[in-house]
This record gives structure tokens, C-alpha cells and sequence, in this order.
């Protein structure tokens, strides 16, 4: 497995680009790994109660059994859990007192100063490094000391993260790394990350890449080792702008800490900041609550206060999508009642034409003398008749095909239970513009029947009180309540179902508009129906 993901990582370090289908592979297996979190942190768990079992068999009076025993249960922890691993490092410095050998006792005060660093107490963990004494440490003992005040400056400079106190912060830290790279193995683990994490610092990303890459290539590395190279290597990365090659060594990183059950950890949160930039709320909310549980579960105050920054920000676009998709059946109500009322204005208008037909014939069998006129009208009625049965069977004809296809897809999404691809099939349904389609249609055939329509309006006013018409504007709301008079339809009730307004403010706009004319009210709506077609 280790030598799976090594080789892994070498392929991504040499790759200069990843296709989506890459991403989308490493985000399921990361997505797996994250299903049997509880599977690893059981076996870690399991562990753990070994080494408790096995201090519980120690004579009380053999400390340094015990010792060596708290400091294994404190390895155990120290990624895992900060209350227990706290614990323990006091355990061993009780321990260390009760040996009254001070070498052990600046261990565990080493120790603990690491869980409180990696609990974000940084003062606490400042105190507690303060009071070590390195006279008589050896090599090994000072470079865990060094490496520990390193990272405590460049986490320091990290939660500052301003212009004034974290370049130095960034210095001191690269002092104490010099220091300790003086006394680690060369080509050990510990020499070539602090290495490769001092020249990412300091900005010097060829020289990163190459300690990192030796790293890459070492099959022997353990998870948490595996998981420090690739976090720490996206930085690289994310400097240079190549974004979707730091993604998959996040990815890769998160894979690592959820299989070493690794608490403490920013793989995997930044990781979700990443895709939330970049619009993937799903993965992104996935992700960020992973990071606020594992925070929660080790108790990183400095990671609580990083996930609270964003998860507000996806947990507010989680709420509007599953807000969206409830409205998904009210939209698509809404939908079909204004089409249904679209269409129940157009029947209402054909059949009052079809009426005024029949009237029309019925005068021509019992008048003759009146030939002329009713010719006029049955061929105006004609028209309009002609004009809207089009018009009407057309948008019914889209209508149905559209609620159709729309019915197809809506299945096949809600059977296989794909709530995101509902939400986005709802969105391709606008209702405004489909009204405003439905008002655009309407406009564009009466003016096809009455083109001088709005000059003979204007007529009826005064110069100042003439309709003046916006740009890429057909007619408006007076004019179109005119419109539909002149069709035949003068029931403001009528008017008011088919512009979706109400009877009063129908009746409103009526009253005020023959109020500005300069016919008498009472002939205001003769005169318009005295607009001629074509």
C-alpha cells in the first residue's frame, strides 16, 4: 500500500497536468476512505487499549517501564486526540520527577509543548519551551527541540498572517530550522522535509521540490509521513498556480491522515477551501465537515477557528440548494398554472371571436343592407380568429413538448435519487421568462394585426401624456389592457387573470388612463375599438 501511494505521489509530482476524470478518481477513493474512517480509527482505538493494558501490568514501582509505556500511549495520541495526549505528556513528566532524571523531564516538557502547538495554545506552548534546558540534550533530543520552535514561528506567522510580524516570525523559524538540520541524520525523513518546508517558506520552490521528491521516492515512508510530504508539497503548488495538481496532493494527503487516523490535520480543510472557490459546494461541504469533526475529535482550537471562517459560507449555499429543491414542485406548479391561465386567455379569446362570427353570420341572413359592414367585421373576426388558433395550437405544442421532456427528466433524475441534477434541471425553468415570452408573443401578433395601434392611442392624448415607449419595448401594461379590449375582451376580471394582476388594479390603471385623455370617459373605449386592423 505504502509503495502504491509513493509511486502515486512521484506521478503526480512529474505531471504537469491532470484531467477531471484523474480528480474525479482520486476524490472517490478519498470519498471510500472516508466511509472507513471509523474502521481505522477502531483499529487505532484497539491499540491504544493494548498499551493501557499493558501499563495497568506494570509494577507501580518500575517508572521506567511505566515511562516508556506513557510515552508510547502519548505517540499514539498526540495526532489523535489533544485531551488524552495532554494527559499522557503530564503522566510523563510526573514520571520523569519521580525518576528525578532531568533529561526525561525536558522530554516530556517537550512533548507537551508539541500538543499544545497542535492545539493552537500558543502561548502555553511558548511557556512551556521556555523552561527547557538543552545543556546535556542529545543531538537527537535538540533537533526535536529546534524543529518544535521552528514550527511554532511559522504557525505563529500562519495565524497572524500580516505584513508586520510574520516576516519575522518566518525568520525566526528558519534560524531554529537551520539549527535542527544540523543535527538530523542526512537523508533521514526529518532532514529532507525541513528542508523541503524551509525553501517552500523562503519561496524557493525548485530547491523544495527536490527534498520532496526524495521523499516521494522513499516506498518506506509511513502514513502520517506520506500525508506531511503531500500537504506540505500542494503549498508548492498552490504558489505556482498549478491548482489541480495541489488538489490531488490534498487529496492524497486526506487519504493518508484518514487511514493513520490523524486528527490533527489541514489537509483535508484546505482542501474543501479550494473546491468551495472553485463552485464545488458539494465536495467542498463533504470535506469541511470531515475537517470540523476531526477538529472537534482532537480539539484544535486553532482549526475550530479556521472551519467556523468558512463553513458558514457552505453551509449557507448547502441551505439555498435544498431550499431550491423543495421549491422544485412548487416551481413546477407554478409553472403550468401560468401556462394553463395563458391558455385559458386564449381560448377566451377565441371563442368570443367565434362568437362574434356567429353574430356576424346571423346578421348577413337577416340584413342585407348591412352586407358591407358585417363582411368587415366577419373578415376582421377572420383574421383575429386565424391569427390566435396559430398562435394557440403553436405555444401549445411547445408547451406539451416541453412539459414532457421536463416530465422525462424529472423521472429519471428522482429514480435514481440525483437531488443536485433536480436542482439544476429545475434552474433551466424560468418562470419570468416564459411570461415574459408569453406577454412578448401576445404583442407582437396583435401589433401583426394592429400596426398603428399605438399611433391611433396616442391620439387620444395630449402630447405630454402620450405613451412613450422604452427601448426593444412592444407594449406596455396600459397599453396592453387596451389591447385585449380591443380584442374583445373588456371583463377587468378577464384582463386582470391574464396580466396577473388584480380587478382593482386593473380598474386603476383603466380609470387613470381615460382620466388623462381628451376624449370624455365614456367614449374612450368605443374609440379604441374603433382602431382599425389591417
Amino acid at each position: 500500500m505504502k509503495q502504491r501511494i509513493a509511486c502515486f505521489l512521484l506521478l503526480i509530482f512529474c505531471s504537469t497536468a491532470w484531467g477531471q476524470s484523474k480528480t474525479d478518481s482520486l476524490m472517490a477513493a478519498l470519498n471510500r476512505a472516508i466511509e472507513m474512517s471509523a474502521e481505522y480509527d477502531q483499529a487505532k482505538v484497539q491499540a491504544i487499549q493494548q498499551l493501557k493494558q499493558l501499563a495497568g501490568r506494570i509494577p507501580a514501582a518500575d517508572l521506567s517501564a511505566r515511562f516508556t509505556v506513557y510515552q508510547q500511549l502519548y505517540e499514539e495520541y498526540k495526532i489523535f486526540n489533544y485531551d488524552s495526549a495532554y494527559n499522557y505528556a503530564r503522566k510523563l513528566q510526573q514520571t520523569a520527577t519521580d525518576l528525578a532524571d532531568p533529561l526525561r523531564s525536558d522530554l516530556a516538557r517537550i512533548k507537551l509543548s508539541f500538543i499544545l502547538l497542535s492545539s493552537g495554545m500558543f502561548k502555553e506552548a511558548y511557556d512551556s519551551l521556555q523552561n527547557i534546558r538543552l545543556a546535556g540534550f542529545p543531538d537527537s533530543l535538540k533537533a526535536d527541540y529546534y524543529s518544535l520552535m521552528a514550527r511554532y514561528y511559522y504557525d505563529l506567522g500562519d495565524y497572524d498572517n500580516d505584513q508586520y510580524h510574520t516576516p519575522g516570525y518566518n525568520r525566526k523559524a528558519t534560524e531554529y530550522t537551520d539549527s535542527a538540520l544540523q543535527l538530523f541524520p542526512p537523508q533521514s525523513f526529518a532532514y529532507n522535509y525541513y528542508n523541503g518546508l524551509k525553501n517552500i517558506r523562503n519561496g524557493k520552490r525548485e530547491e523544495a521540490s527536490h527534498y520532496f521528491q526524495i521523499l516521494m521516492n522513499d516506498t518506506g515512508l509511513s502514513h502520517h509521513e506520506l500525508a506531511l510530504t503531500a500537504s506540505t508539497l500542494s503549498d508548492n503548488y498552490i504558489q505556482s498556480g498549478k491548482i489541480d495538481t495541489a488538489i490531488h496532493l490534498l487529496i492524497l494527503a486526506a487519504i493518508a491522515d484518514i487511514k493513520s487516523s490523524t486528527k490533527e490535520t489541514a489537509a483535508i480543510f484546505n482542501l474543501s477551501a479550494i473546491l468551495f472557490k472553485q463552485g464545488d459546494l458539494k465536495s467542498a461541504s463533504t470535506y469541511i465537515e470531515k475537517a470540523l469533526n476531526d477538529a472537534f475529535s482532537y480539539g484544535a482550537r486553532q482549526r475550530k477557528i479556521q472551519v467556523s471562517a468558512i463553513l458558514p459560507l457552505i453551509e449557507a449555499e448547502k441551505v439555498s440548494r435544498v431550499e431550491n429543491e423543495k421549491r422544485t414542485v412548487i416551481t413546477y406548479a407554478a409553472i403550468v398554472t401560468l401556462l394553463l391561465m395563458a391558455l385559458v386567455a386564449l381560448i377566451i379569446v377565441i371563442f368570443r371571436q367565434l362568437r362574434k362570427l356567429k353574430i356576424a353570420q346571423q346578421i348577413i341572413t337577416e340584413a342585407n343592407s348591412k352586407q358591407q359592414e358585417i363582411n368587415n367585421k366577419l373578415s376582421e373576426a377572420n383574421k383575429f380568429k386565424d391569427e390566435y388558433i396559430g398562435y394557440f395550437f403553436n405555444g401549445n405544442s411547445e408547451f406539451y413538448a416541453k412539459m414532457e421532456k421536463f416530465k422525462k427528466n424529472l423521472e429519471v433524475k428522482v429514480n435514481d435519487r440525483k437531488l443536485e441534477e433536480i436542482r439544476m434541471l429545475a434552474n433551466t425553468i424560468n418562470i419570468k421568462k416564459e411570461k415574459e415570452e408569453l406577454l412578448g408573443n401576445f404583442d407582437r401578433i396583435f401589433l401583426k394585426l394592429f400596426p398603428h395601434f399605438i399611433e391611433e392611442f396616442n391620439t387620444l392624448f395630449a402630447r405630454e401624456d402620450q405613451i412613450q415607449l422604452k427601448e426593444n419595448e412592444l407594449l406596455n401594461t396600459d397599453l396592453r389592457i387596451f389591447a385585449l379590449i380591443r380584442m374583445g375582451i373588456h371583463d377587468s376580471e378577464n384582463i386582470a387573470r391574464i396580466l396577473e394582476y388584480s380587478v382593482n388594479t386593473i380598474n386603476t390603471y383603466k380609470t387613470k388612463i381615460k382620466n388623462k385623455s381628451i376624449i370624455p370617459n365614456e367614449e374612450f373605449e368605443q374609440r379604441i375599438m374603433g382602431i382599425k386592423s389591417i
